[in-house]
């Protein structure tokens, strides 16, 4: 139990004044019930670690699906001076640029339940899953380079997908700034058997309907409407961008002593953001970002064919679109408002969302009006949301939000908790149909293992960084 002494600010906002080498407060989102378990795993000393990191400007912020990370704690967000502050490759996560990419279509759910174990058989056979999955498509280094370069946009030119579904993918499925020669042969060699891949653990490919609708006007602006059929996709950059986070880590750890930084945890090693080894990061960082945006428009692409396989309708006829795509494990260069002022700052988000409001130059011109669209799911027995952005976000987080219901129980607990169960027999009896790479990759997501969802959007609408729009309930689910 961590010995942190919070003050609460509001029902769903807790602090932890500056004090020792704190460079500024850190901030906390939960409600009264949520932060004794928060408080458990000791992640809110995490939050404090962060907040001694050099030019962090603000709080460092933790949102309420917060749990324990390689020094960030996972639904941590920091913004840093673009002079006096650093990168750090545990802000960003191993996983860089995993996220989540929601997909509606024309069918309802009494079209699409008879045909769910067909439909979940066909996508288990079309998107190879499980740790070290290898894709459909095999690389060159040439190809790999453009790819990193390219992002999704090298996947429609590729044939996987459509033009036009450029634009509801955050940064349009492309991060300039991508550097390939700071990228190892190590992660190269990686990444070439890969993309197109969902990869192991946590992610998964999704099939739901919407259950509810808590604002209409949002919903119709998204394409939402009861008993629809859709599909979320939560991946992202693969063994390749695990392995330039390794290789990134490395570099960092000699960083800190080069530039005489010092740090609580030797895991929030880091570097100046305008230095070479910084800008090397950045570079290869992009990297793995856009090999994540191409692995999902490829994924997305292939879900679209098990569709038609496994409903014998046309394309037309299933409608499969991007309603958005989002990132929560990633650092970016943005315009935020500090001490009154505008100013151009990393945010680093890890396990947290981006939430641009209404109006915000980069949310899509088709939700200009209700807001960015962001994309919250839950776990494979219980629900997921979809939100939009808020005003306040910009306000108060660095125009962030949450970005998933967040583990309460480590996978080793999960899997011992589930030890002489069946879980895809105990998800069937409820109406969702379930296929894993391993009986134990089932067995690590069984639905105790994560928080309620619905705690974690409720307080986040509570304080008004983003807001309700539909409730998503699964019908069938394929896990890594």
């Amino acid at each position: 139990m961590s010995e942190i002494k919070l003050e609460k600010i509001t029902d769903y906002l807790w602090e932890i004044p500056k004090q020792g080498g704190m460079n500024v407060p850190a901030r906390i989102y939960a409600t009264e019930k949520m932060i004794k378990d928060i408080l458990s795993d000791n992640a809110p000393e995490q939050a404090v670690n962060v907040a001694h990191l050099p030019g962090i400007v603000g709080y460092s912020l933790a949102m309420p699906d917060i749990h324990w990370g390689y020094g960030f704690p996972i639904g941590g967000v920091a913004a840093f001076d673009m002079n006096s502050g650093v990168i750090s490759p545990g802000g960003v996560g191993y996983d860089i640029n995993c996220g989540v990419r929601l997909m509606a279509t024309n069918l309802t759910r009494d079209e699409v339940t008879p045909k769910i174990k067909e439909l979940v058989t066909a996508l288990f056979h079309h998107v190879p899953t499980g740790v070290g999955s290898e894709g459909k498509v095999k690389l060159k280094q040439n190809e790999l380079e453009a790819v990193m370069t390219q992002g999704a946009k090298w996947a429609v030119k590729n044939g996987y997908g459509e033009n036009a579904t450029l634009n509801f993918i955050e940064e349009r499925g492309t991060m300039e700034g991508a550097d390939p020669s700071r990228v190892s042969k190590k992660a190269s060699e990686r990444g070439k058997p890969q993309l197109g891949t969902l990869g192991s653990g946590n992610h998964f490919l999704e099939i739901g309907y919407v259950s509810q609708l808590f604002n209409a006007r949002a919903a119709e602006a998204l394409g939402l409407f009861p008993d629809q059929i859709t599909v979320i996709i939560h991946c992202g950059s693969r063994g390749f961008g695990h392995q330039v986070c390794e290789d990134y880590i490395g570099v960092m750890n000699k960083a800190v002593g080069k530039y005489h930084i010092n740090l609580p945890d030797r895991q929030l090693c880091c570097a100046p953001i305008q230095s070479p080894e910084g800008q090397d990061y950045l570079g290869a960082m992009r990297c793995a970002i856009n090999f994540a945006f191409a692995n999902r428009q490829m994924i997305a692409h292939w879900t679209g064919e098990a569709f038609a396989k496994a409903l014998h309708k046309s394309p037309q006829q299933i409608g499969l679109r991007t309603i958005y795509e989002v990132a929560h494990n990633i650092a970016k260069m943005e315009t935020h408002t500090v001490d009154g002022q505008p100013r151009e700052v990393c945010v680093h988000r890890k396990g947290a969302t981006r939430a641009f409001p209404p109006h915000h130059p980069q949310t899509p011109e088709a939700y200009q009006e209700v807001g960015q669209p962001v994309l919250i799911p839950g776990d494979m027995g219980r629900y997921s949301y979809v939100l939009v952005g808020a005003e306040e976000s910009m306000q108060q987080t660095f125009g962030s939000t949450c970005h998933g219901a967040g583990r309460a129980m480590s996978r080793h607990k999960a899997k011992k908790l589930a030890h002489g169960r069946n879980i895809a027999r105990e998800l069937l009896e409820q109406g969702i149909y379930v296929m894993g790479a391993s009986r134990g990759t089932l067995d690590e997501e069984i639905p105790e293992a994560y928080k309620d969802v619905a705690n974690v959007v409720d307080t986040c609408a509570m304080a008004g960084i983003s807001k309700k729009v539909a409730l998503l309930k699964p019908l069938g689910c394929i896990k890594g």
